[in-house]
């Protein structure tokens, strides 16, 4: 997977988790509010190895 699609589900993933959060935290659920904040943080990791293929890309050329 290219650094680019890394990022792009990344930042995906954190918009869905901090709208599955937002609905959890105002219905009441806290089921989905958790899922929500796991989902945000696979977005981050997501964002990181595309970083870091990026990174890595730059050092070897």
């Amino acid at each position: 997977m290219s650094s680019t699609s890394d990022k792009a589900k990344g930042l995906a993933n954190e918009a869905i988790g901090n709208i599955k959060q937002g609905v959890g935290k105002v219905t009441g659920n806290d089921k989905l509010q958790a899922e929500g904040v796991i989902q945000e943080k696979k977005g981050e990791v997501q964002k990181a190895v595309g970083d870091t293929k990026d990174a890595v890309k730059k050092a070897t050329k």
